[in-house]
């Protein structure tokens, strides 16, 4: 078995949200959780089919988005995995229950616009997705002032009220 690391290419502001699903009929019902949750969403989708023509499999809303999820799953070969990639302004915390609901859906590996490397195993039969990186290391604990930053940041941002 070798290990290796793929890093997910991605303009920085763009959110993406790496899982593993067990059916071809993952890349419809995503599609559809993904409009039902946010009306107007723009995104990308591509799943790769882990037996059969074992295609990478895909649709969306965003032909940018959509190049993006087929090349990131051409690169990561991962039986079974899926990507969907969000158009700048919208974000996973407005469609992720909606894609952990979809029966075929079993794990998400992440959900993030941070740099994200994916650990990924190589046996003779394929890639699986071990794992993955998202982002960096913790540089401290956040003392009164970094509290003060998350709360009004949030505020800011419009997640929290008042």
């Amino acid at each position: 078995m070798e290990l290796t690391t793929v890093t997910i290419e991605k303009p920085e502001a763009v959110n993406f949200i790496l899982g593993q699903s067990h059916f071809i009929k993952t890349v419809e019902d995503l599609h559809e959780a993904m409009v039902n949750a946010v009306p107007g969403i723009k995104f990308g989708l591509a799943f790769c089919e882990a037996s059969g023509a074992c295609l990478v499999r895909w649709t969306g809303t965003d032909q940018a988005m959509i190049e993006l999820a087929k090349k990131n799953a051409m690169t990561l070969s991962a039986g079974h995995s899926f990507i969907i990639f969000l158009a700048e302004g919208f974000f996973p915390i407005n469609v992720l229950n909606a894609v952990k609901m979809v029966p075929e859906v079993c794990r998400i590996f992440c959900a993030t616009a941070n740099l994200t490397q994916v650990i990924l195993a190589e046996t003779a039969q394929g890639w699986g997705i071990l794992g993955v990186v998202d982002g960096s290391k913790p540089k401290g604990v956040e003392d009164d002032e970094g509290i003060a930053w998350r709360k009004g940041f949030l505020r800011q941002i419009g997640y929290k009220l008042g």
